[in-house]
């Protein structure tokens, strides 16, 4: 079969994939994402990375599976697959997956409060002792969105002696005693909880729903001097109401690895902002993760190879 990668982005994918099909048995294709429409001939499985997959890609070929190399669907037209008779399936992130954006939220978490960058520079200009740092220990971390990610979160903070809270649509449902919180606050009443944070992680799916959810209201609530930290989906948050809070100080720092448009363009403003740091959509990208995805998306292009349902198939 002939499998297209819909983007030159997130290179070791294509290479993990590749040592579990590839040559002989099959092609694997790579193609900018702004040249899927002519790179689309003989291929039977697109996988999109971050590019949109909507009707004009879907009747520009004859592909049948859709498989996304990771969860997110969003940029995928779902019912207009469904319309089509075209299967779109992803990979859960669970396991290994939510277990390295976990790691990544931590690890982008403690930069900005020990001010990573500020020490970086200091090292090179042989200055000691600066920047001043900020403990985590003590601090009210506040989980927006309790899935896997979340709970892989959590697991991790209870070492570093945090005050755990979480915003979810149902603050009573019984998985909400695996995460060990503090406290939990339904979304209606999230500027509550939003006024306590020092820490806020997003761990939300991104829907119709939770787009731009962290708009300027969410983030004025939010305790003067808090850190926001996204390694969800970028459009969880509105780009103007972020860049203003940081601007002013009202967020003392932004950790982000996902954008609005990825990738960000060098020259964006808020990449120039002092108490922002940023990393390029890596949070998932460890080896790890990436051979528990290879696994999976390999076994559904078998299973799609065997005219069977794929797993965790949306259509």
């Amino acid at each position: 079969m002939r499998i297209l990668f819909c983007s030159d982005t997130f290179p070791a994918a294509s290479q993990f994939l590749e040592q579990r099909l590839g040559p002989p048995k099959d092609e694997i294709v790579i193609c900018p994402g702004d040249e899927i429409l002519t790179a689309l001939d003989g291929v039977d499985v697109v996988i999109p990375l971050m590019c949109p997959i909507d009707a004009a890609v879907m009747d520009a070929g004859r592909f049948r599976l859709i498989q996304q190399w990771g969860a997110g669907l969003e940029g995928v037209d779902v019912f207009a697959a469904q319309q089509r008779g075209i299967k779109v399936a992803n990979v859960p992130a669970t396991g290994n997956n939510a277990d390295s954006v976990a790691e990544h939220a931590i690890l982008l978490t403690i930069a900005l409060l020990r001010n990573l960058p500020a020490a970086q520079a200091n090292v090179r200009a042989g200055r000691l002792g600066a920047p001043l740092g900020r403990m985590l220990a003590s601090r009210n971390v506040c989980l927006y969105g309790l899935g896997a990610t979340a709970r892989a979160v959590a697991r991790r903070l209870r070492a570093f002696d945090v005050r755990l809270l979480g915003i979810t649509r149902d603050p009573h449902a019984p998985k909400v005693a695996e995460f060990g919180l503090d406290a939990c606050y339904s979304v209606i009443d999230r500027e509550a909880c939003l006024a306590q944070t020092d820490v806020l992680i997003l761990c939300a799916r991104l829907s119709r729903e939770t787009q731009g959810m962290m708009d300027a209201n969410a983030l004025r609530a939010l305790r003067p001097g808090a850190y926001l930290v996204n390694a969800a989906r970028g459009a969880l948050i509105d780009y103007d109401a972020l860049y203003s809070a940081l601007k002013s100080a009202h967020l003392a720092g932004a950790g982000l690895d996902v954008y609005w448009k990825e990738p960000i363009a060098p020259d964006d403003p808020l990449l120039a902002l002092p108490n922002v740091i940023a990393t390029p959509h890596v949070a998932g990208v460890t080896d790890r993760s990436y051979d528990e995805i290879a696994d999976a998306v390999a076994a559904n292009i078998e299973r799609f190879r065997r005219r069977e349902v794929p797993l965790n198939c949306s259509v």
